[in-house]
C-alpha cells in the first residue's frame, strides 16, 4: 500500500508512545477509556478544547488504537445531521470486525466528533420518521425529508451523549462556538455539561517539536542540522501540524542535500504564517513592547477584531499600568481609536479600522512609561462575558433608577467605570470610597460585590463593617437635611401664607392712563 503524500497523516502518530506534549490531558484520556474497559464511566464523553493543530483529536485516536479499539470520526467536512449522527453512533453500537473473537472480551468502538463548535443549529430535535427516512436515503428523493447540512445535529449530539452504549469524543476550538451564541447559550451549556469531561490542551513546547521534527526527518531519510531545527522551532507557534507541513514544503526541493538553517529562514521569511495568537499571551508581549513597530507588529498577531480588542486594552490598561500618567496617556490614545471606530460605521470609503487597531497597540504599550517585567496577568473583560457583568442585578436596578436610563444602557456605560473605581488591584480603584455607593443607596455586601472583593475574606469583612457604620452616619446626615428642608419649607408657606392675609383685600390696581387698560395688549 502506498503511503499518504500527506506527511501530516503519514507521520500522525499510530501510537501513545508516539505522542508528545500535554502529558497530563494524556493521562486523564487514558484513565476514561480505562473506565470504559470494564464499565461505562458517569460521564460518557470528553471534550477535548485547544487550539488548531496541537493533536486533540490524534491522541484520542492514537490510545484507542493502543488499546485496539475501532474508531469512527466526522469532522466538519462531513454532513452531521441528525441522521449522520445517529448513523454513526448505531455504526459504534453494532461495528464488529470481519475476524472478531466471539470468545474475546466486547471491543469498544470510539465515536469521534471533530470541530463540533461549528456544528451550527439549536436544541430543537428533528421529527422522528424524517431521520429514520433520512437514514433510509428516502431524502434522497423525497425532498420534505431530506435534511441539510447540521439540521437537529446538536439535538442528536446530546440525545447520543444521554443514551450511547461507547465513548464519544468530540473536539473544538472554542468551546461557545458549542453552546450557542444566542440568549439560551447557558441552557445549552449545562445540558451537555451533565455528560462532559472537558479537557483543555495547550500548545506544545519547543523541546516537543524538536524532537518531533528529527522523527519526522528521520523517517524521511533527510540529513539536516540542529541549527535548522532550532530555527524551524523559533517560527512556530506550537502547532504540530503546521510543523510537519513546514518541513513537508521545505525539503520538496533538496534532491538528497541538507536540511540548513538558511533554507528555514528563507522559507520562513517567504511564506510567513498568518499566526492567531491567543488573547492572554498576545496581552502579554503587546504590554512589554519597547517601540510602536513591535506593538504594531504583535497587534497583528492576536485574534481580536479592532473594536473588541479595544475594549480589552480599556479594561485591562487601569489593572497594569503603575501610574495615572500612563493611564491619562493611553485614554487618550483610546479615545482617538473609538472616534476612528466610529468612522468606520460613518464613511465606509475611510479604513478606520487600520487606525483603530493601531492606536488601540500604542495606548497599551508605548503610553506606559515604566514597561512591565516579569508575568503580566490581564483579566477578561467583565462586560464582554456572556455571562455578562458579576455585579449583582440590585446595584444595576438602582443605578438604573438614579440615572433614569434602562438596564441595558447601564450596564454598557456606567457600570465599567463604576467598577474600575472601585477595584483594589488597580491605581484608580480604591473600595474604601464610599462615596457613590452611599449616593446610590447600596447595602454593605453590594458595595462589595460592585467593588470584586469576595465576602469570605477578612479584609472584605472589615471594609463592610466600616460601610456599615458610614451607612448609619451617612443616613442620619441625610435625615437631617431632610427635616431642616422640610422645616425650611413649612417657614416660607408660613410667611407666604401670613403676607398674603395683611394685605388689602380689593385693592384697586395703579394704572396711568399711558399704556393699555388691565386685560388688553398692545402691538407697538
Amino acid at each position: 500500500m502506498a503511503l499518504p503524500s500527506d506527511w501530516t497523516e503519514r507521520h500522525r502518530p499510530s501510537s501513545e508512545q508516539m505522542l508528545e506534549g500535554n502529558e497530563v490531558q494524556r493521562r486523564t484520556i487514558r484513565n476514561w477509556l480505562d473506565e470504559w474497559a470494564n464499565n461505562a464511566p458517569k460521564k460518557k464523553a470528553l471534550l477535548l478544547i485547544g487550539p488548531p493543530g496541537v493533536g486533540k483529536t490524534t491522541v484520542a485516536r492514537a490510545i484507542a488504537e493502543d488499546m485496539g479499539w475501532n474508531v469512527i470520526e466526522l469532522n466538519a467536512s462531513d454532513a452531521r445531521n441528525a441522521a449522520a449522527i445517529r448513523k454513526a453512533a448505531t455504526s459504534g453500537a453494532t461495528h464488529r470486525s470481519l475476524f472478531h473473537d466471539p470468545t474475546a472480551p466486547p471491543s469498544r468502538t470510539l465515536i469521534l466528533l471533530d470541530e463540533v463548535d461549528h456544528l451550527s443549529g439549536g436544541l430543537r430535535a428533528v421529527n422522528q420518521d424524517r431521520i429514520s427516512k433520512a437514514m433510509t436515503n428516502d431524502g434522497a428523493t423525497d425532498p420534505r425529508v431530506a435534511l441539510r447540512g447540521d439540521s437537529g445535529g446538536k439535538a442528536e449530539l446530546l440525545s447520543l451523549l444521554e443514551q450511547t452504549k461507547q465513548p464519544v469524543v468530540l473536539a473544538c476550538n472554542d468551546e461557545m462556538g458549542l453552546w450557542g451564541k444566542n440568549s439560551s447559550w447557558r441552557n445549552a451549556r449545562d445540558r451537555f455539561s451533565r455528560h462532559l469531561v472537558r479537557i483543555n490542551f495547550v500548545r506544545a513546547t519547543d523541546e516537543a517539536l524538536r524532537r518531533i521534527a528529527r522523527r519526522v526527518l528521520r523517517e524521511e531519510g533527510i540529513d539536516f542540522e540542529d541549527d535548522a531545527i532550532d530555527a524551524l522551532t523559533a517560527t512556530n507557534h506550537g502547532d504540530l501540524r503546521a510543523l510537519v507541513r513546514d518541513l513537508q514544503v521545505m525539503t520538496s526541493d533538496l534532491n538528497g542535500a541538507r536540511l540548513t538553517a538558511d533554507i528555514v529562514q528563507r522559507q520562513a521569511e517567504a511564506g510567513a504564517r498568518d499566526v492567531a495568537v491567543e488573547i492572554f499571551p498576545g496581552l502579554d508581549r503587546l504590554y512589554k513592547a519597547s517601540n510602536s513597530t513591535e506593538a504594531v507588529a504583535i497587534t497583528r498577531t492576536i485574534d481580536k477584531d479592532p473594536s473588541e480588542f479595544l475594549n480589552w486594552i480599556h479594561w485591562n490598561n487601569p489593572s497594569l499600568f503603575e501610574d495615572k500618567t500612563s493611564v491619562r496617556r493611553s485614554t487618550k490614545a483610546l479615545t482617538q481609536a473609538d472616534r476612528m471606530m466610529m468612522g468606520r460605521y460613518l464613511n465606509t470609503a475611510h479604513r478606520s479600522s487600520y487606525w483603530t487597531h493601531h492606536l488601540t497597540a500604542l495606548a497599551a504599550s508605548v503610553a506606559n512609561s515604566n514597561t512591565p517585567r516579569g508575568k503580566l496577568w490581564p483579566s477578561y473583560p467583565q462586560f464582554l462575558r456572556r455571562s455578562g457583568s458579576s455585579v449583582r442585578p440590585s446595584i444595576v436596578s438602582k443605578l438604573s433608577m438614579v440615572a433614569g436610563m434602562s438596564k441595558a444602557a447601564v450596564r454598557d456605560e456606567f457600570l465599567t467605570p463604576l467598577q474600575l473605581m472601585h477595584r483594589e488591584d488597580g491605581p484608580l480603584g480604591d473600595p474604601n470610597d464610599f462615596q457613590f455607593s452611599l449616593a446610590l443607596g447600596l447595602e454593605a455586601d453590594e458595595h462589595a460585590a460592585l467593588c470584586g472583593l469576595a465576602k469570605s475574606r477578612r479584609s472584605t469583612k472589615q471594609m463592610m463593617k466600616a460601610y456599615e457604620e458610614r451607612q448609619t452616619l451617612h443616613q442620619r446626615e441625610e435625615e437631617a437635611r431632610r427635616q431642616k428642608e422640610a422645616s425650611w419649607t413649612q417657614t416660607s408657606t408660613f410667611i407666604a401664607a401670613k403676607e398674603t392675609t395683611n394685605a388689602p383685600d380689593n385693592e384697586p390696581l395703579e394704572h396711568d392712563g399711558d399704556g393699555p387698560q388691565p386685560g388688553q395688549t398692545t402691538l407697538f
